[in-house]
């Protein structure tokens, strides 16, 4: 548990000031993708620029509009993920500090469900390929929720290569 806290607080505290600093400072955008302009900040011109985006969905606006939904299925998984790590679920490491960005990533993301009625999202990458011209935006808690399934699924393939090699 003190893994849990000394990394999901700092990274939560971390995506809430980047969002407040975000939303203090940008418009929100109404149109997608945005339109870069003025109202905007570019940090690599035509490529990487801060935006304010208003999510109501999931990944990519999935389930748009239905935000309510996703602050229940939020608390839920929350709950569940406490009630499994006091259970002593998650052996090793790489899935103990994937459970911690996960908390990070959802406590992030149902707090801005809450206090705003959508999530801030506000990095937008242009990668100039089909399909991601431009990528959806996305914030602190994101890239935490992204982490931690790739730790996931890092575990995951450890842990039955282990299992091989004991067979």
């Amino acid at each position: 548990m003190k893994l849990l806290a000394a990394l999901s607080l700092p990274l939560y505290a971390l995506d809430q000031a980047t969002k407040w600093w975000i939303v203090q400072r940008l418009a929100l955008s109404h149109e997608w993708p945005p339109v870069i302009d003025a109202a905007h900040l570019a940090v690599i011109p035509g490529w990487f620029h801060l935006v304010y985006w208003a999510n109501t969905g999931a990944a990519f606006s999935i389930g748009r509009d239905n935000n309510w939904f996703f602050v229940v299925l939020s608390v839920t998984t929350f709950i569940g993920l406490l009630i499994a790590t006091a259970r002593g679920v998650f052996k090793d490491q790489l899935s103990r500090i994937g459970v911690a960005l996960l908390v990070a990533g959802i406590l992030g993301n149902v707090t801005d469900r809450i206090i705003h009625g959508h999530v801030v999202d506000f990095l937008l990458v242009d990668l100039h390929v089909r399909f991601a011209d431009p990528w959806p935006a996305f914030n602190v808690a994101d890239s935490c929720i992204c982490i931690a399934v790739g730790l996931f699924l890092l575990a995951a393939l450890l842990e039955e290569k282990v299992k091989r090699a004991t067979t």
